[in-house]
């Protein structure tokens, strides 16, 4: 038992000595964006006290090992805090915290994403990087923009054309799904 873990050690040495700053900053981001997401989400009477530890270490898992299931087990766990706070400590949804969620979220899934097809000894331009956060931002611009309209949407219609039209959005949504799914299956 010793033998392995000392076999390990010296793996991850080994690797941290040929790291690149690039993949580096990545993978950093990830963690960071991990954090941020999580402390928006959960209540803050638990983010002051000692388990605030944990989920700083859940939200390294990501960074350590990006082609895992580090990532899903970050987002998931967001999603329960904001549930356990919404629903259970009867907190106020505000529109800032869903958009800055919805954001954060989508910017530790990207990041992680870039950083599983890296290898952490690449020598890479900032460019790359640069690009891809790049199109998040757009991504993120574009949601946040369709998000405050479909708000003020749902003011306007309520009643019964509100649940049709939330059928039908659901319904086009299973459609699309649906097809992709074929599409890519058929390749």
């Amino acid at each position: 038992m010793l033998t392995g873990i000392t076999a390990r050690a010296g793996h991850l040495r080994k690797t941290l000595s040929r790291a690149t700053p690039v993949p580096i900053m990545i993978r950093g981001s990830a963690f960071l964006t991990g954090v941020l997401a999580l402390g928006v989400a959960w209540p803050a009477q638990l983010l002051v006290s000692r388990y605030f530890v944990l989920i700083a270490l859940l939200a390294l898992w990501p960074a350590l090992a990006p082609a895992g299931r580090g990532g899903t087990a970050v987002a998931l766990t967001a999603v329960g805090g904001w549930l356990l706070d919404t629903a259970g400590f009867d907190s106020r949804i505000a529109l800032w915290r869903v958009l800055a969620l919805a954001a954060l979220l989508y910017l530790a899934h990207t990041l992680t994403a870039l950083a599983a097809v890296l290898p952490i000894d690449s020598i890479v331009n900032l460019d790359v990087p640069g690009t891809w956060l790049g199109r998040a931002a757009v991504v993120i611009l574009i949601s946040s923009v369709l998000i405050v309209l479909a708000l003020g949407l749902t003011a306007d219609l309520g009643g019964s054309a509100f649940q049709l039209a939330t059928l039908v959005g659901l319904a086009g949504a299973t459609a699309v799904t649906i097809l992709l799914a074929r599409m890519a299956h058929r390749e």
